[in-house]
């Protein structure tokens, strides 16, 4: 059975971190891993919270470029790895230990502690989530793009709602389905329209598709809105895209005007 945590201010202070981390922004992050931690230092023994940290330590790093991505990968496994010591039957934290190593662009073993993770846990929607993700970047987006899906149907309050549309752009994006890329980035911009990370992928597909004036709109915004995510994701190669993947990203910004400096 799963440990609980022994007291309810834990319980509150994770249950927090998680309202904030549902909001999909800066400060709202900021605020979900002060909670995390907070729970961490009222119980040490609670392998939730050690999950939740690691998570939001990644998200901090990858969507709005707060912490060092080497840091921040390096202090998120080290957390998902004391959470799965703190429960390894947790199949949460087992899904969080697979999430952290994808960021390294360990695609292989990051799958192999997901499927661990199913195979206690066969509903658990963060595990079908980043199954997901990490397939579409493994080079099976098809694949990917239905657990994805799973993820939604099961939990449609899930903390990380932002980043599963997100997923499901760039899947449908590698897949070469330019129509439904910008179907997907609008759906994520209704439901979170301060979310700065969509843009590059409707700016991409317009360029593939030749709609130019939209899609040169998109890549306006698409680096004004996170210049730095731009950077990191475009001008340089984050380790769990593909080589391949990140030049049909390129191929598509160029369409739409980018030009490399």
């Amino acid at each position: 059975m799963r440990k609980a945590p022994d007291s309810l201010d834990v319980w509150a202070a994770y249950q927090r971190g998680l309202w904030h981390l549902s909001k999909a922004s800066p400060d709202d992050n900021d605020i979900a891993q002060d909670l995390f931690q907070q729970a961490i230092d009222l119980d040490s023994t609670f392998a939730g919270s050690y999950s939740a940290l690691a998570l939001v330590q990644l998200q901090s790093a990858a969507l709005y470029q707060k912490l060092d991505p080497t840091e921040a990968q390096r202090s998120a496994e080290g957390s998902a790895r004391r959470a799965v010591v703190l429960d390894a039957a947790d199949a949460q934290a087992r899904s969080c230990l697979g999430w952290a190593l994808q960021a390294r662009g360990e695609l292989d073993g990051a799958l192999v502690e997901i499927e661990r993770a199913l195979a206690m846990s066969p509903n658990l929607a963060a595990a079908h989530g980043h199954r997901g993700a990490t397939l579409i970047f493994s080079g099976r987006p098809k694949v990917g793009l239905a657990a994805l899906e799973t993820c939604i149907r099961l939990d449609p309050r899930d903390p990380f709602m932002s980043v599963r549309l997100l997923h499901i752009a760039c899947g449908l994006y590698f897949s070469r389905e330019s129509d439904a890329t910008v179907a997907a980035a609008k759906r994520l911009i209704l439901s979170y329209p301060d979310f700065p990370m969509i843009y590059r992928w409707p700016a991409a597909a317009l360029g593939q598709l030749g709609r130019v004036a939209e899609a040169k709109e998109a890549l306006q915004k698409a680096i004004a809105l996170a210049p730095a995510s731009f950077d990191m994701y475009v001008r340089r190669r984050v380790p769990w895209f593909r080589p391949e993947d990140h030049a049909h990203l390129l191929e598509g910004l160029r369409k739409a005007g980018w030009k490399e400096q």
